[in-house]
């Protein structure tokens, strides 16, 4: 039976996600507490694991019910910041850490999502564990640490989520919570790198590519897909369906 298998979100931009059993939908649009907190340089540009390699240096974990940031170095030094009201302390620390000025802000409407006019995103766990397979050297957590995906569906078979876009893609819905398909991630960077030592795996792209061509699913409508570097989409959720809460276990239904 297809259903929701895991929610993850980042609640500092660029840094580690954390998985949660339930999670409300805000009003944006958006999973709460995903990107809620991003780091700013002098220029207003976000600072990311696309601009810099050094944020697979820190292990982090929050803790939504106390607003806690647990930050590890290499170095296995700690620090913990409470960004309900050290967030200014936290900000001088992370540009120490990255050596540039940056300023810690905060977003409970939206987060700060690439696409913010969109929503989350969605993978299925077949999709992970196929594209596993195709490298020797990863593991299915390893894919999933990768590609950052905030909704995993369970009980749908690999690349299930490639029907959801296009010009008469249908819809899914999950636990009462609808969500249209936009558009495919294009990748960047990121899913190239170990996520714990920022080390790239060479030839990922073009293995990528080759194996996703070869194995595009026949449902998939191909004229929503610029080109093959390109694993899980971007949905949205309808005004009408936010508000609402997405449970693990939640069962998930195609609106055809």
């Amino acid at each position: 039976m297809a259903r929701l298998e895991r929610l993850r979100v980042y609640p500092v931009k660029g840094l580690d996600g954390i998985d949660l059993e339930e999670v409300s939908v805000l009003e944006g649009g958006t999973l709460e507490y995903d990107r809620e907190f991003a780091l700013f340089d002098s220029d207003g540009d976000v600072l990311n694991g696309k601009r810099t390699d050094r944020v697979h240096d820190l292990r982090t974990s929050f803790d939504p019910a106390s607003d806690e940031l647990a930050i590890e170095t290499p170095e296995n030094r700690s620090r913990r910041f409470d960004l309900a009201n050290e967030r200014e302390a936290c900000a001088r620390w992370l540009s120490d850490f990255f050596d540039v000025g940056l300023e810690l802000r905060r977003d409970r409407s939206t987060g700060y999502v690439d696409r913010r006019e969109m929503g989350p995103s969605v993978v299925s766990t077949a999709t992970l564990e196929t594209i596993a397979s195709w490298f020797d050297e990863l593991t299915v957590d390893g894919v999933r640490r990768r590609l950052r995906t905030n909704v995993e569906v369970s009980g749908v078979p690999a690349f299930w989520e490639d029907r959801f876009v296009g010009e008469h893609a249908p819809t899914f819905e999950v636990g009462g919570v609808t969500f249209e398909g936009v558009t495919p991630c294009g990748r960047c960077v990121v899913p190239q790198r170990d996520p714990d030592t920022g080390e790239p795996l060479p030839e990922f792209r073009r293995r990528f590519v080759r194996k996703r061509e070869a194995t595009f699913p026949e449902w998939a409508d191909s004229a929503a897909f610029d080109h093959f570097y390109t694993v899980t989409i971007i949905a949205r959720i309808p005004a009408a369906d936010r508000g609402r809460r997405l449970r693990i276990g939640d069962p998930l239904s195609v609106n055809d």
